[in-house]
């Protein structure tokens, strides 16, 4: 049996989707930067690092554009175009956001990128997920000096960020692409195919 070669040039409507995307998920991120924000804060009073739960929601733009586009790069275009117009509209953190779009984006690109772009089931999209929360886990070491924090902080802050990363980014975005699917919203994208396959 030939296995098919999969197909990873990108197309127009792969860019105008990956943007549109990129934009939706940016004005998600400027909301969440007040209200998600003010939870992280609250939690962090109650423990610090407990924040990291509330993390997952920027890190949205890299799994869904992961999971939709199914190309290389789709996973990091996304959230950066995301964290772009989160950083043009007014984000708190200024140019820093573009960072995190950036190390978010490649961390959940790797995981995509470690299945050779051929499996986006739930399990990929958690990976993804716990991937973005690395990445961003990583910079934040040295973006907002985390390294001079203590290893309890750190701990707990990494813990916080993975389990938010699986939920929010991970989970939410595996069931959300689904919803969209039904639609037939993403019927010229593979996940959109899937459905007419599980049909048959």
């Amino acid at each position: 049996m030939t296995v098919p070669v999969k197909n990873n040039s990108w197309r127009v409507i792969d860019i105008v989707t990956a943007a549109v995307l990129g934009v939706a998920c940016g004005l998600l991120f400027w909301v969440w930067n007040s209200v998600g924000y003010a939870g992280f804060k609250a939690l962090d009073t109650l423990t610090p690092g407990l924040g990291g739960l509330v993390t997952g929601i920027w890190f949205t733009g890299g799994v869904l554009g992961g999971l939709i586009i199914r190309k290389p790069g789709a996973a990091v275009f996304v959230e950066v175009i995301a964290a772009s117009v989160s950083a043009l509209i007014g984000s708190q953190w200024g140019i820093e956001t573009l960072y995190s779009g950036l190390a978010q984006g490649l961390g959940a690109g790797l995981i995509f990128l470690l299945f050779a772009y051929r499996r986006f089931d739930l399990t990929v999209a958690i990976l993804a997920g716990i991937g973005s929360a690395v990445g961003a886990f990583i910079l934040e070491l040295f973006l907002s000096a985390n390294l001079a924090m203590s290893l309890q902080f750190n701990i707990i802050y990494l813990t916080c960020m993975v389990i938010s990363g699986a939920i929010l980014g991970g989970v939410l975005c595996h069931y959300l692409v689904k919803a969209l699917a039904k639609t037939g919203a993403l019927d010229r994208f593979g996940a959109g195919r899937e459905r007419f396959n599980q049909a048959a």
